[in-house]
């Protein structure tokens, strides 16, 4: 046997096509890091004006017009309104102008992302330059001090994600990444269920209690990691039951490769290009990371939407995983119906 039939041999189409898809993942995993994160620039920023009403709209159309459009301001009725609507997460900061005082003050929320509020900072100091007026900053939301870049929330979630579609490829390497009835599959769901829990625990006790990096609520921090791991992890079973060991990749193309660099994590949504900017909410890293962020500095608001979306990943990921397994079952039963008899089948 020559070289070629060697190659044949030990490489097969299967293979080929696999090693490809790898190397397609791995580009667009370049591509998706490096596009969202080389650059981050604040765009259209939601943020509060607070200014007495002869200067207010000035104002607010002097910031709309800043150039690169970095902030999207709107006149608001006060500086208490401005502090709520910046916990309730609707703004991401907000200028306080008063002329009877030498300076002006900017509400910033650190804990909604460090890099974030320094950006909005210096963006309204350079503006207020112009005006000649000082600016004294307030952090509304501040992150804690052992909470470096507010990058804790972000990797929390990237390791419960990661811990979901682990448990999920492992469950389909060692028994087939196509439960073989429908009780395997509903087995299988519960294993997921049990490991989610146990993930959604352990990671909030180690990131709350253990290390302190994070302040809220540990059952609550618990019962979205618990989400977060469940929904990932289903969703890997269903494309797992759907296309096979190709499910392993989709899942790392959906959550890693999409999900992770548009979670807002390092570089907080507003900061991100468009594309980036559109996906991440839809996705677990990203809903998980905003959650995670709200239930630690901003009182558990603004969490019902990113709750949905996992939700809706977790209830997906269930169905498609129950359905898959059910129509195998028929599809064996109608095979097996047509074998012929004394005992004889066809392989196929």
């Amino acid at each position: 046997m020559n070289f070629a039939d060697e190659v044949k041999s030990a490489v097969t189409t299967r293979a080929a096509l696999l090693v490809l898809g790898v190397l397609g993942l791995q580009l667009l995993f370049i591509a998706s890091y490096v596009g969202a994160l080389h650059r981050p620039d604040p765009t259209d920023v939601p943020f509060g004006v607070v200014a007495p009403r002869q200067v207010s709209g000035q104002l607010v159309t002097q910031l709309d017009g800043l150039p690169g459009g970095p902030l999207d301001p709107r006149a608001v009725s006060d500086a208490a309104e401005a502090r709520r609507q910046i916990q309730n997460r609707d703004i991401d900061g907000a200028l306080i102008v008063d002329p009877t005082r030498p300076a002006d003050t900017v509400l910033v929320a650190s804990g909604g992302g460090t890099v974030l509020a320094s950006s909005l900072d210096a963006i309204i100091r350079q503006a207020e330059g112009s005006r000649q007026r000082a600016v004294r900053t307030v952090d509304v939301a501040p992150a804690s001090p052992d909470d470096f870049d507010g990058l804790s929330s972000f990797y929390l979630v990237v390791g419960w994600c990661v811990g979901g579609y682990l448990c999920a490829s492992i469950l389909a390497i060692s028994a087939g990444t196509k439960p073989a009835n429908r009780q395997r599959a509903v087995i299988r769901t519960a294993v997921m269920a049990l490991y989610a829990i146990a993930g959604g625990i352990g990671g909030a006790v180690i990131i709350g209690p253990i290390l302190g990096a994070l302040p809220g609520s540990v059952w609550a921090l618990a019962g979205l990691g618990a989400l977060v791991v469940f929904s990932v992890g289903m969703i890997t079973l269903a494309l797992e039951a759907l296309t096979g060991i190709v499910g392993i990749g989709l899942a790392v193309l959906i959550i890693v490769i999409a999900g992770n660099p548009s979670a807002g994590g390092a570089f907080p949504l507003p900061m991100l290009p468009d594309f980036w900017r559109s996906i991440g909410p839809a996705l677990p890293p990203g809903a998980g990371t905003w959650t995670a962020r709200s239930i630690a500095y901003f009182k558990g608001n603004a969490v019902t939407g990113p709750l949905l979306v996992l939700s809706a990943w977790a209830a997906v990921g269930t169905a498609l995983t129950l359905l898959l397994s059910m129509r195998r079952r028929d599809g064996d039963g109608a095979r097996q119906a047509a074998a012929p008899p004394n005992g004889s089948s066809h392989l196929g």
